[in-house]
């Protein structure tokens, strides 16, 4: 049986033998990624919790690799990953520090999406089920690709966690990562999955939701054309559909989510940026 180990361990670290390519980089702080060691591989994998979430575990280079997504909503400091190996438990700390997102003021001229009426409040409050019962997907799979590529070509417009404030009013963060592509431009799958949504939302317009596995799932949203309907499975680089401007937006352009154990996380931890994007 050890000879057997060592031999997936061997297979692990050969380039055109492993399973997935890198894992993404680490930034402690809300809206980023922790990557925690667990121990060796030789052995069926932990199963670990953040938030009483279930959180990704993934075996590379013979160890076992936590990846915990940090929700922005949290507070800075000491945090516990719950780690299960088989009937024995335990927690591993962490620290988060602090991290100052800059401010951005945009100017909607459709004011119903900056106050939304009683109706729209309804069908927003509908919408949100659909999304979070999406978003609680959990593929058990053995690994997952966490080496993306951007899912559209253009220069990136806003970064993610930018304070938001439409017509001078304060709302939510910036979840995700703003390419500013023209109408029409293809949007790609950046790695292997399963759309697990589609449809047409107030706020996210024409919106494509893609499972990875293991709780990594990615939204494309504003979109102008959508090419793929719930229950497909993408290879890396098949087409999505298309970029638009539907939903609130200030014009055409791609907004990019990545959800790790159901936080939004920065997406540009996930990609290898050229120099000045």
């Amino acid at each position: 049986m050890r000879k057997l180990w060592l031999l997936l361990e061997t297979l692990f670290l050969l380039p055109g033998l492993s399973l997935a390519g890198g894992l993404p980089e680490t930034e402690p702080v809300p809206g980023g990624i922790v990557k925690l060691a667990l121990g060796s591989a030789q052995g069926p994998a932990p199963q670990t919790f953040y938030q009483d979430k279930r959180v990704m575990v993934l075996a590379r280079n013979g160890q076992w690799t936590a990846l915990v997504g940090i929700p922005l909503s949290t507070k800075p400091g000491r945090q516990q990953l719950l780690v299960k190996t088989g009937e024995q438990s335990s927690t591993l700390a962490f620290t988060l520090r602090d991290k100052k997102y800059p401010a951005q003021y945009l100017t909607i001229t459709n004011q119903r999406m900056v106050e939304p009426n009683p109706e729209d409040q309804a069908r927003i409050a509908r919408e949100s089920q659909i999304l979070a019962a999406a978003l609680a997907t959990w593929t058990e799979q053995a690994d997952v690709d966490t080496d993306f590529h951007l899912p559209a070509h253009g220069p990136l417009s806003s970064p993610f966690g930018l304070r938001r404030f439409f017509n001078q009013q304060p709302r939510d963060p910036h979840s995700g990562l703003d390419i500013a592509a023209p109408a029409g431009a293809p949007i790609t799958a950046p790695a292997a999955g399963k759309v697990i949504n589609t449809g047409d939302y107030f706020f996210n317009g024409n919106a494509v939701f893609v499972d990875h596995g293991q709780g990594l799932i990615t939204g494309y949203f504003h979109l102008s054309r959508v090419d793929v309907h719930a229950g497909q499975m993408v290879d890396k680089g098949d087409a999505l559909g298309a970029v638009g401007a539907t939903g609130r937006v200030t014009g055409p352009h791609l907004h990019w989510n990545v959800y790790l154990n159901g936080a939004k996380v920065n997406p540009a931890l996930f990609v290898n940026l050229p120099a000045g994007r």
